[in-house]
C-alpha cells in the first residue's frame, strides 16, 4: 500500500479506499474478539455462574435478540446519520458492554450486558456495506467486503488463543477488559481520519475517478434523492426478500459454529480449554481463506468481462457447495477429520456471504443500501435465533449430531430461495 504523501496544497493518501477498508477490518476484528470472548470461556463462566447448556443458550439469545433488532435500525439510522457518527455510536456501546461483562454476577446481569453488546455490534454490517458502496467501483465491492468479513475469521483465529491466555493468566473478567478497551483505541483513530467520500480532503483526483468509474448510471430522479427509502417501500422489491430469506436461513450455520464450536469440541472431543482454544482457531482460518477467494474472485471475473450477474450468482453456488461437509464431522473417528470438515463449513460460508453482502450495493441506490444491508442482517439474526434457542435443548436433551445435520442441510435450501426470488443482478 504506498504510503501518504504531501502534496502542496493538503496530504494526499493513495489507494484512500484501501486505508478505509483496512479501519473496517480492524473494527471488525474487534467486533469479533468482543463477541467471541464468551463463547471462548464458556466452560469457566458456566462453571463460575452455574449455568446449564440451555441457560447458556438463553443468554446468547439476548444477544441475538438486540443483534437482530439492531440490524433493521441501524441500517436506517446509518443512512440517515452517516456512517462517522453510525460508527462512532455503535463501538461506543459495543466496547463498553463488552467491559461492563467482567462485573457480570448471574444469568440476568449477563443477559443484559449481552443484549446491549448486540445493539452496539449490529452497525458494524449495514455501516460497512454502506461505506463499500460509496468508495469502491463494482469491481471491487466484493473483495472490500472480503477483507472487512476477514476480521470476523481472522478475529475468530486470535480470540481463542489470545482469550484463554488472558483467562489463565488473569481470570476470565480481565478478558473482557482487555478485549473491550480495544474498541475505544480505534475510535480514536477513526474520528480523526474519516470523512465522507464527497468531502475527504485527502483523496486524490485519480482515485476519485477511478472509484466513480463503473457506478451504475443513475436517473435524475435517483441521483436527486437522498431521502433514505422506509422499510414499506423496500418490501415491494423481490430482491429484498430474497437477501432477507437467504440469511435467515444460512446465517445460522456460521452462529452454530461462531457460540458453540469450543463447547463442542470439550465435552465432544474431550479436549482441554487450551487445546479447544487452539481447535477453535483452524475453521476460521479455513474461513479467512474462503473470504478473500469467494470476493476476490467475483471480482477479478467481473474484470475479464463477465457480467455482475454471472459473477455473484457463480460464487454464491460455488460457496454453497462447500456447507453441507458439516453433516460428516459427527461421524469423523478423530478430532482432525471434524475439524476438516467444518472447515469447509466455514471456508463456504465466507465465500458465500461476502457474495451476498454485496448485492445490495449491486441492485439498490446508495442511499437505500444501509437499509436493505440491514434487513440482510435482521434476517440473519431471526434465522441464528431460532437455531440458537434450538441448539441449546437439544445438546442439553440428546446430542450435536441433529444440530449439525440439520445446518448441512440449510445452506442449499437458503441459495435455492436467493437465486429463485432474486432474478438478474442489476440495478433497480
Amino acid at each position: 500500500m504506498p504510503v501518504p504523501q504531501l502534496s502542496s496544497a493538503r496530504l494526499q493518501i493513495p489507494s484512500l479506499r484501501w486505508w478505509i477498508i483496512a479501519l473496517l477490518f480492524i473494527a471488525t476484528l474487534i467486533n469479533f474478539l468482543d463477541r467471541l470472548t464468551i463463547s471462548v470461556l464458556a466452560t469457566p463462566i458456566c462453571e463460575s455462574l452455574h449455568l446449564t447448556n440451555e441457560q447458556f443458550a438463553h443468554i446468547n439469545i439476548w444477544f441475538l435478540a438486540a443483534y437482530t433488532l439492531s440490524q433493521g435500525l441501524s441500517g436506517k439510522i446509518y443512512d440517515r446519520i452517516g456512517v462517522k457518527k453510525g460508527f462512532a455510536g455503535s463501538i461506543t456501546l459495543w466496547s463498553a458492554a463488552a467491559m461492563a461483562h467482567a462485573f457480570a454476577v448471574g444469568l440476568n446481569s449477563l443477559s443484559v450486558l449481552r443484549a446491549f453488546l448486540g445493539l452496539g455490534e449490529a452497525g458494524n454490517w449495514p455501516g460497512a456495506t454502506k461505506i463499500i458502496a460509496e468508495w469502491f467501483p463494482i469491481r471491487e465491492r466484493a473483495f472490500a467486503m472480503s477483507i472487512v468479513n476477514s476480521g470476523t475469521s481472522l478475529g475468530s483465529v486470535i480470540a481463542p488463543p489470545l482469550i484463554v491466555w488472558l483467562n489463565f493468566a488473569f481470570g476470565w473478567q480481565a478478558a473482557f477488559l482487555v478485549t473491550g478497551a480495544l474498541g475505544f483505541l480505534w475510535l480514536g483513530v477513526w474520528l480523526n481520519f474519516y470523512q465522507p467520500f464527497a468531502a475527504h480532503s485527502a483523496l486524490t483526483e485519480e482515485e476519485r475517478v477511478l472509484i466513480e468509474s463503473d457506478q451504475p448510471v443513475s436517473s435524475a430522479a435517483d441521483s436527486e434523492e437522498t431521502t433514505p427509502w422506509t422499510w414499506w417501500q423496500l418490501a415491494k422489491y423481490r430482491q429484498v426478500w430474497a437477501i432477507l430469506l437467504a440469511r435467515l436461513f444460512v446465517d445460522p450455520i456460521w452462529w452454530l459454529y461462531i457460540l458453540w464450536l469450543p463447547k463442542y469440541l470439550g465435552s465432544e472431543r474431550h479436549l482441554s480449554l487450551e487445546q479447544a482454544g487452539w481447535g477453535t482457531s483452524v475453521p476460521f482460518l479455513a474461513a479467512a481463506l474462503g473470504g478473500f477467494l469467494g470476493g476476490g474472485g467475483s471480482g477479478f471475473f467481473i474484470r475479464r468481462g463477465w457480467t455482475v450477474n454471472r459473477a455473484r450468482k457463480t460464487f454464491i453456488l460455488i460457496g454453497c457447495v462447500f456447507m453441507p461437509a458439516g453433516i460428516f464431522a459427527p461421524y469423523c473417528s478423530n478430532v482432525v477429520s471434524a475439524l476438516a470438515c467444518i472447515s469447509l463449513v466455514t471456508f463456504g460460508f465466507q465465500f458465500w456471504v461476502n457474495n451476498v453482502q454485496t448485492l445490495p450495493s449491486d441492485i439498490f441506490p446508495k442511499h437505500a443500501v444501509a437499509t436493505v444491508a440491514g434487513i440482510g442482517g435482521f434476517g440473519a439474526g431471526i434465522g441464528s435465533i431460532i437455531f440458537t434457542q434450538t441448539t441449546g435443548w437439544v445438546v442439553d436433551h440428546f446430542s450435536y449430531t441433529p444440530i449439525i445435520i440439520t445446518a448441512g442441510l440449510l445452506a442449499p435450501l437458503g441459495t435455492l430461495i436467493l437465486l429463485t426470488l432474486l432474478g438478474e443482478v442489476k440495478r433497480v
